[in-house]
């Protein structure tokens, strides 16, 4: 794997690796452990995919739970989903930007 030379934008320890079409390895690795270092459950979701609130309905399906149901707990759970996304979107160059902008949550970034 080569990486780029020098101190180029993306090279700080408080913002997010950028990502700019090149060296995609080296960047994956670093937005990893970025987001783990920051909140251990942020990879979790990025990893797994987001914790959506559920719930069983009248014909015993799993349905997602409508937000005037939500408690302190859920809007935890999905705003750790957007606090990834953010992370995600921020490391990327608006031509990377603009292939991942119809997705609706960090996994699928």
């Amino acid at each position: 794997m080569s990486v780029p030379l020098g101190i180029n934008e993306g090279q700080s320890t408080t913002r997010p690796p950028l990502f700019n079409g090149k060296y995609y390895s080296w960047w994956k690795a670093r937005m990893e452990y970025f987001l783990i270092t920051d909140d251990y459950e942020l990879w979790t979701i990025v990893y797994q995919g987001p914790l959506i609130p559920t719930k069983q309905n009248a014909q015993s399906e799993i349905v997602p739970k409508d937000p005037s149901e939500f408690v302190a707990t859920y809007f935890r759970m999905m705003e750790k989903n957007a606090k990834a996304k953010k992370i995600l979107i921020c490391g990327l160059h608006l031509d990377e930007y603009n292939r991942i902008s119809v997705c609706s949550n960090a996994k699928q970034i």
